[in-house]
């Protein structure tokens, strides 16, 4: 019984770390359309730029803010110069942001080296709060989920309650249509786009914190979004967070259980929901 609650807390505070990377990532795919296969790239950036201004600093909360900054404009960038232009062209999205990923791989290895790095957090963070059954867990994974339930609701309320989330919806429904009633819709893209980035950039802080930043983690967060939005439907922000969810305890509970086959029953979930919802639990029939 320990050893179940232990691992489902686990895997709900991976959850919460996988749903802070894809809600980015359910902005830039899900909704607008755009096929970032530099997500994780992105994530690194994110991660490395905040080690940096941590360094720095000495602050954590202006590492969170340099990495989600550092990480929103090189995300501006690309969308401006390379993605907006192929708009509707997935394959040549696709293309070009592994062409940057493999560039950003290595400008960050020969920069950063093959180490590992993880933040010095706050000493508020440190130490665990008692709980029943598991006797106590630790602080920062408990602020982690309470992390990710902010930006959940922070995103539903730009989305759903404001005239920015009525742009960005009525940009998926009909770009042109929002063109022509006088939207400048490259910079809507452009900034929707940048708030992804944010996203994932705040989660390599944030990531780097709970684990640590190494070379190939991009993959690993790329490869997770993907099988979160896939299986919690395109552009859908509740079904990211079930899809989250859903992955962070397969993962934990089957490492647990069967560690030896514990990585290929978030490939059985997804598999299974697109045999049953080919456009995912949440999301809509094209």
């Amino acid at each position: 019984m320990k050893l179940l609650l232990l691992a489902s807390l686990n895997g709900i505070t991976l959850a919460a770390l996988y749903f802070i990377v894809a809600s980015g990532f359910t902005l830039i795919f899900g909704m607008m359309r755009v096929v970032n296969l530099a997500h994780g790239s992105l994530y690194l950036i994110g991660a490395y730029l905040g080690h940096d201004v941590a360094a720095l600093s000495g602050s954590f909360p202006l590492a969170l803010a340099g990495g989600a900054l550092g990480a929103a404009l090189v995300g501006m960038a690309i969308h401006y110069f390379l993605l907006d232009r192929y708009q509707g062209d997935d394959l040549r999205q696709a293309l070009v942001t592994i062409g940057l990923s493999i560039i950003a791989a290595d400008l960050l290895l020969a920069r950063y080296g093959g180490l590992s790095y993880q933040f010095e957090l706050p000493e508020m963070f440190y130490g665990s709060m008692p709980m029943p059954i598991v006797g106590g867990y630790p602080i920062f994974r408990i602020v982690l989920i309470g992390l990710a339930i902010a930006v959940y609701l922070a995103l539903w309320l730009l989305v759903q309650r404001t005239r920015f989330g009525i742009m960005i919806r009525a940009g998926v429904d009909d770009r042109h249509m929002l063109g022509a009633i006088g939207v400048n819709v490259p910079l809507i893209s452009t900034l929707v786009f940048g708030l992804g980035a944010a996203l994932v950039g705040f989660a390599g802080v944030v990531g780097s914190s709970a684990l640590s930043i190494a070379p190939g983690e991009d993959a690993r967060y790329l490869l997770s979004s993907l099988v979160v939005v896939i299986v919690g439907g395109m552009g859908s922000l509740p079904g990211a967070a079930i899809g989250a969810l859903l992955i962070g305890l397969a993962e934990q509970i089957g490492l647990a259980y069967f560690p030896t086959y514990s990585i290929i029953l978030s490939f059985v979930i997804m598999v299974a929901v697109l045999a049953w919802r080919p456009y995912g639990l949440l999301g809509r029939p094209a």
